[in-house]
């Protein structure tokens, strides 16, 4: 992602504690699988540039979405990870769906990547 020197915070929490978030920052009711919060956007993204952001991911949520997907649990939080890193790179998948499209085709490549360690 051409920042080797960027850092973010990765909070893991329950679906009630994502639920609040989702409602007091996003406006919508409910759990969620992840929430990202960039900091390389608005008035003071200049403060810190190596500052992206934090991920927040519900474990539960994860746990239940990786059980239907027949995958493990670790893989789909990997997945949900992934994709909060790239929303910190401005990646938006509910904008278009051209975005929708660039966002899974590097969340793919990503993924590769990451199972090739």
């Amino acid at each position: 992602m051409d920042s080797p020197d960027g850092e973010l915070s990765i909070l893991i929490v329950d679906d009630q504690q994502i639920e609040v978030l989702n409602k007091e920052y996003l406006n919508k009711e409910g759990p969620t699988n992840v929430i990202s919060f960039p900091m390389r956007e608005g008035k003071f993204f200049n403060i810190n540039p190596q500052l992206l952001g934090d991920v927040v991911i519900s474990i539960e949520t994860a746990g239940q979405e990786g059980k239907l997907a027949g995958i493990t649990m670790e893989e789909r939080f990997i997945q949900l990870l992934v994709h909060g890193i790239l929303h910190l790179f401005s990646y938006d998948h509910e904008k278009t769906k051209q975005e929708a499209h660039r966002m899974e085709k590097k969340s793919k490549n990503l993924l590769k990547l990451i199972e090739a360690l």
